[in-house]
């Protein structure tokens, strides 16, 4: 199984992210960090346009470390992550199953991906499976923009516990076969599966904005790092 991070030199909202000083390290190496100690993984394939974030890899990974330098036609802000991962899945084998995650969740556990690989290798060995997802679990009342609610009936008031739980992808990590991809040119194929996360739960933490950053940093500084 092959670990996919692509990411980019440049990012809008925080400059040059992937590669800025986390509290003693890059961004990006605080989750590599984590996906090679878990020793699951064959190589972690870095899709980028970055010279400087390839040889910061490189140095710090040596060979497990694969870097893909990202041809022009799939280069910029709008291109679509389908593409990317098109790209390395055509180059990688499609023979192969993929843990496409990114950089931007440094508080990921070694604990919940060797859990979702495990649990997507026995269902997809069963048959019933051919993608997992992470989701953050959400049971709050909720409402369109016009209004409408989604999830419960005003009037009733139902405690929010009773309410239908509703699955928000939080991109923390997707796994899939290369053919499922292919034939369906998405990370979620025909069988997908959810795997669970509490939306409260530092681990579903995306560095997005400066606000963002800034929290981890204050949880880093406070020695939180999971859970």
């Amino acid at each position: 199984m092959y670990a996919l991070m692509p990411m980019k030199g440049h990012s809008e909202r925080v400059p040059m992210k992937n590669t800025k000083d986390l509290i003693g390290k890059p961004l990006f190496c605080h989750l590599a960090d984590t996906l090679r100690d878990t020793e699951l993984f064959e190589s972690l394939v870095i899709n980028t346009d970055s010279l400087e974030l390839a040889k910061m890899a490189t140095r710090r990974y040596g060979s497990w470390a694969q870097i893909i330098e990202r041809p022009e036609k799939i280069c910029g802000d709008y291109v679509s992550m389908n593409s990317i991962l098109e790209h390395d899945i055509r180059l990688l084998g499609v023979s192969h199953d993929f843990f496409q995650t990114h950089s931007t969740s440094p508080f990921l556990s070694g604990a919940t991906i060797r859990s979702a690989v495990k649990l997507y290798l026995e269902e997809k060995r069963k048959g019933q499976i051919d993608s997992l997802f992470s989701v953050s679990t959400i049971r709050s009342r909720l409402y369109d923009a016009a209004l409408n609610p989604l999830n419960h009936e005003p009037g009733a008031l139902k405690r929010t516990q009773d309410l239908p739980v509703i699955y928000e992808e939080n991109s923390c990590f997707y796994l899939f076969s290369g053919a499922s991809f292919l034939a369906y040119c998405h990370r979620i194929g025909e069988r997908p599966r959810a795997y669970e996360m509490s939306r409260n739960s530092i681990e579903c933490i995306d560095i997005d904005e400066m606000e963002d950053w800034d929290l981890a940093e204050r949880f880093l500084r406070a020695g939180l790092t999971h859970g």
